[in-house]
């Protein structure tokens, strides 16, 4: 697993379809609105970026459209179909 840092924060990999992580891309992207969460998942939708922050269960902030626990629905239901995505890990 790969380790990146954004804004001063270090981050895991831990999912990536079809290699489709780009840190550059990443980086035109976050802001301090990402710092506080726990995951930042990436979908990429007509050639564009997305990006959302979840929290783990246990945080004192986590509610359920946040909840890491909903990420695979978040794909089913707002991503694209066939949609690559990524996932990274605030580390601590």
């Amino acid at each position: 697993m790969k380790k990146y840092e954004f804004l001063g924060q270090m981050y895991t990999l831990v999912e990536c379809d079809k290699n489709c992580f780009r840190k550059e891309q990443v980086d035109e992207k976050i802001t301090d609105y990402f710092l506080p969460f726990d995951y930042i998942f990436g979908d990429y939708a007509y050639d564009k970026l997305r990006l959302k922050g979840f929290y783990k269960e246990s945080d004192k902030n986590v509610k359920p459209y946040n909840n890491i626990a909903y990420l695979n629905t978040y794909k089913k239901e707002y991503c694209a179909y066939g949609a690559n995505t990524f996932l990274l890990k605030k580390e601590n």
